[in-house]
C-alpha cells in the first residue's frame, strides 16, 4: 500500500485543510452516531482515517478521554497534532496504514469516514475487515460513511465502491447488525454535493 500512502503524504502537504472535498467544520453526522453509540465519556472510539479532521476536537469538547485517530498520512496527523495544541497529548495519533494495521485491544466504537470505500479490491477489504474484527468485541458499535450508491464514483483521484446500508451489512457478515442508518448530502468546500451513506453496527458475537 506504499501508493496509497505516498498519495495521501502529497494531498496532506499540499493543500490546505479547507482545500479538500471531505472538509467539515463539523462532522455533526458522525457526532450524532458516536454520542448515541457511546454515551459514557470513558468509552474507547477509534477514528479511522481520522487524518486532520476536526472530529477529534468536537469528542474532545464534549468530554471524551480515550479516543484514537489512525491514518496512512503522518502530515494528515500533525495538522491535528498541531491545531490541537497542548490537548495533542490527550489523544493516541496511530500512523498506520488499516489494512495492516493490528489493534492492540477491542474499542468501544470503531468509526470511519469514507475510509472502507477506497478499498475497492476484494483483498484489501479483507484485510480491514480483519483489523475490524480484532478492534473490536461484542458489543462495540461500528460506524461507517460511504459514498451512497448514487453518490461519485471516484474521490481525489481515486475510485470508490459505494454502498448502501444494505451492502455494506452484506459485506461485514451476520456478525455486524444493522441497527441504524442516515444519509448526508455533503456539500465541499466550493459548492458541489456528495451522497453519503451512513450506517451503525452492532457486533453480536
Amino acid at each position: 500500500m506504499s501508493g496509497t500512502r505516498s498519495h495521501w503524504e502529497k494531498v496532506y502537504t499540499t493543500k490546505a485543510e479547507t482545500a479538500v472535498s471531505w472538509y467539515q467544520p463539523h462532522s455533526l453526522r458522525s457526532l450524532e452516531l458516536i454520542s448515541a453509540a457511546a454515551p459514557d465519556p470513558a468509552a474507547a472510539i477509534v477514528d479511522i482515517g481520522g487524518g486532520a479532521s476536526r472530529l477529534v476536537d468536537d469528542l474532545l469538547a464534549r468530554g471524551y478521554t480515550d479516543l484514537t485517530v489512525l491514518d496512512v498520512s503522518e502530515a494528515a496527523l500533525a495538522k491535528s497534532r498541531l491545531r490541537r495544541g497542548s490537548d495533542a497529548g490527550k489523544v493516541a495519533w496511530v500512523v498506520a496504514d488499516i489494512t495492516a494495521w493490528h489493534p492492540p485491544h477491542p474499542y468501544d466504537v470503531w468509526h470511519d469516514r469514507a475510509v472502507f470505500h477506497f478499498l475497492t479490491a476484494p483483498e484489501t477489504q479483507t484485510a480491514y475487515l480483519a483489523a475490524l474484527r480484532t478492534g473490536t468485541a461484542a458489543g462495540s458499535t461500528v460506524i461507517m460513511a460511504t459514498f451512497a450508491l448514487d453518490g461519485p464514483d471516484s474521490c481525489s483521484g481515486l475510485p470508490v465502491q459505494r454502498y448502501s446500508p444494505e451492502t455494506l451489512a452484506a459485506r461485514l457478515g451476520p456478525a455486524f447488525s444493522l441497527i441504524q442508518r442516515a444519509e448526508e448530502t455533503h456539500e465541499t468546500p466550493w459548492g458541489s454535493q456528495q451522497k453519503f451513506s451512513y450506517a451503525a453496527f452492532r457486533r453480536e458475537a
